[in-house]
């Protein structure tokens, strides 16, 4: 068989594994399912009321014809980002491909489709509740890193400097469950080679075969279930996610709201007291 002919075989098996098995293997939660999530979490990563942890991974490609710099990243090499939401299991509960490299975590989430879905409250999130043991309602929320901002439905840590005990047993406790997603990514490079690489297609063809091996990893995770291998320390070798002096959202981001504060200042206090 010719190259384009083999070339057009994957492509084409690429999409329609997406396709077919995208509501089977990711689909949107419902109000049970976020649920379920929010008691795998606590009961795996003793973090409450928490929804999935969500960072940005970048996979190499080769420069885009006409691009410019718009796909080099702060790592030195041209990519596209996948954004992903992992939940206890170190399953995907949604994925972004398709961001260009050069752009921040922060930066990507703004314009990203989770993003408006959250702020227009159509994503089936159940309504606030208790943190265990306590009479402190609290909604359900996200986590990330220092590179994303501070929201009443996704929670970052405090920054490095002036921390008291409080502030750094947040930063501690939320570190230890974000790394669903970092764990997520490294499986994903470990298993599918073609990650640790260039992907030497064109960028949209790039971006159908990254949300094909997402899926596969669900598929994968679903039949096979969690071996607790941690690899976590493969995706913190790449330096996958930004730098915490890169973006200081506190500082200069408009829609960091005292409601946002608030929140985070009731989880730090509950971590604390229990």
């Amino acid at each position: 068989m010719g190259v384009s002919t083999v070339s057009e075989i994957v492509h084409e098996t690429c999409k329609v594994i997406w396709e077919e098995l995208v509501e089977e293997f990711m689909p949107v939660p419902t109000e049970e399912q976020w649920k379920k999530i929010a008691t795998d979490y606590y009961k795996r990563w003793n973090f409450p009321n928490c929804l999935g942890s969500i960072d940005g991974k970048h996979c190499q490609i080769k420069c885009p014809a006409n691009s410019g710099t718009s796909h080099f990243n702060y790592l030195k090499y041209f990519s596209l980002v996948l954004q992903g939401v992992a939940d206890a299991e170190k399953k995907f509960i949604t994925i972004e491909v398709g961001a260009r490299g050069k752009q921040s975590d922060g930066g990507i989430f703004a314009s990203s489709s989770l993003f408006k879905h959250l702020e227009s409250n159509n994503l089936n999130i159940p309504p606030n509740q208790n943190l265990p043991g306590t009479n402190i309602e609290a909604p359900f929320v996200f986590i990330g890193d220092e590179a994303y901002p501070l929201k009443s439905y996704l929670l970052r840590p405090y920054p490095s400097r002036n921390l008291n005990q409080i502030k750094e047993n947040f930063n501690n406790r939320l570190s230890a469950a974000r790394k669903c997603i970092e764990c997520v990514f490294g499986i994903m490079r470990a298993k599918w080679r073609i990650l640790g690489k260039d992907i030497e297609v064109d960028s949209k063809r790039a971006v159908i075969i990254i949300k094909c091996i997402c899926i596969l990893h669900n598929l994968i995770r679903t039949k096979d279930g969690d071996n607790d291998i941690d690899y976590y320390h493969i995706t913190q070798n790449q330096g996958s996610h930004q730098n915490e002096t890169e973006n200081h959202f506190e500082g200069r981001n408009p829609n960091y709201s005292q409601q946002a504060k608030e929140v985070r200042e009731k989880f730090a206090n509950f971590f604390i007291e229990h």
